[in-house]
Order: C-alpha cells, then structure tokens, then sequence
C-alpha cells in the first residue's frame, strides 16, 4: 500500500446530538492535530488504528489505566462517541488523531516509540480490484514495525478469511516482524468484543485474530 492510496472509505452514519456535543466539547482536549512533525511520545503507548465506536478502545484503556492509548480514526460519529466514553469514564490515558493512520503514521509515530499496535476488523475491502487499499500489508506493515520497539507486538483481528490469510502472508514477509504463533493466534480473552465483530458472528464469520512481534 503507497501513500496516497486511501485505506479507508467514508461511510454513512447518524451523527448523534450526544456524539456532536461530545466532539464540540472535547476535540481540543483530546484530538492531536494532524502534522507532518513527529510527535513527543508517551511510555506504555498503545496505538490502535481505526477504533470505529470507540467502545473497546474505552474499555482496554479503563482496565490499563498504566497504559496510555493514542486512537487514529476518520469517521466522526466513533470520534463523538469514544470523546463521551472517555469524559463518562474519567480516562486519562487516551489521545487522538483523526486522519487517515496511512499518512499519520509515516509523518507523526516515530521510530520505536510503541508498546504495540492494534487493527481490530479493518475494512477488508474484499474485491480483488480494491485489495492495494488494504491496510495490512506491504510495505505499510514494515512502516508500522518501524513504530513498535524491539518485543512489542502487531496485534490484528479480521472477520473476512480472505483478508486474514492475505495479511498472514504480508505480515510473515516482514522482515522486522515474526509470528507468536504458528499460523492465526488464540483468541486474547483480555480483548473486548466489537460492534463489526457481532456483526460477522451473525453472519458466521470466522474471528481470526494475528499476532506478530518486533524481532530483537
């Protein structure tokens, strides 16, 4: 995937008077500014890419309040609403970017500054044609090993099989990167379940879940 080539697309969604509030209120707070500066970096910093409602992210970062967590999201209705779970919360430990994490994370992550990186059910832009769009590949995949420090980790979860296998095979490829498993990784119980994850249960998806980490 080459810069310039977007990773995600729009969709519709209510922009809820709670969600808009929220954002009014609490962007400047919360919401970096993208730049094409490197940012200064927390420690114990985890890196989630496109966190869609917000919920989960809400709810790792309640259960690690050592932890700090830096979201990159697009769509404003999840911005809103993870802005409301974090003032409801009384988090501290949560910051955001909103623009596309293709372009946030070459100009603003800097080398080895992360504990880890999280992709939960990315838009698995399923028709052949569409696949350069993918998140989770080559050569983005080395720029995100580039992020993390030495043992951090890679952790990405997918409903679609053809996704999960294509990122297998990218994230295998990337020569900073290797498997804790074998092949897909057991299911992490400390993860909470996401809105796209019942969606494709209901559906009768398959959950793979990758888990890779920075060689030494």
């Amino acid at each position: 995937m080459t810069i310039g080539i977007k990773s995600y697309v729009k969709r519709l969604g209510k922009f809820t008077d709670a969600q808009r509030k929220a954002y009014d209120e609490l962007a400047e707070k919360y919401i970096i500014p993208y730049s094409e500066n490197l940012l200064e970096m927390p420690e114990n910093l985890t890196l989630e890419i496109g966190f869609g409602s917000g919920l989960a992210t809400a709810e790792i970062a309640e259960a690690n309040t050592e932890k700090n967590y830096l979201g990159i999201e697009v769509h404003r209705p999840g911005i809103g609403r993870l802005l409301w779970e974090i003032e409801k919360r009384s988090l501290k430990n949560i910051k955001i970017i909103e623009y596309d994490a293709a372009f946030a994370v070459k100009k603003m992550i800097p080398t080895g500054s992360l504990d880890a990186i999280h992709i939960f059910f990315p838009d698995p832009w399923p028709k052949t044609r569409h696949r350069k769009r993918r998140l989770v590949q080559r050569p983005f995949t080395e720029t995100l090993a580039g992020c993390l420090k030495e043992g951090g980790y890679l952790y990405m979860v997918t409903d679609w099989e053809d996704y999960a296998l294509h990122a297998l095979e990218e994230l295998t490829a990337s020569s900073s990167l290797k498997n804790k498993y074998e092949s897909f990784a057991s299911a992490q119980s400390w993860r909470p379940r996401t809105r796209f994850e019942e969606k494709g249960i209901a559906k009768n998806h398959v959950i793979r879940e990758l888990l890779f980490v920075k060689k030494s």
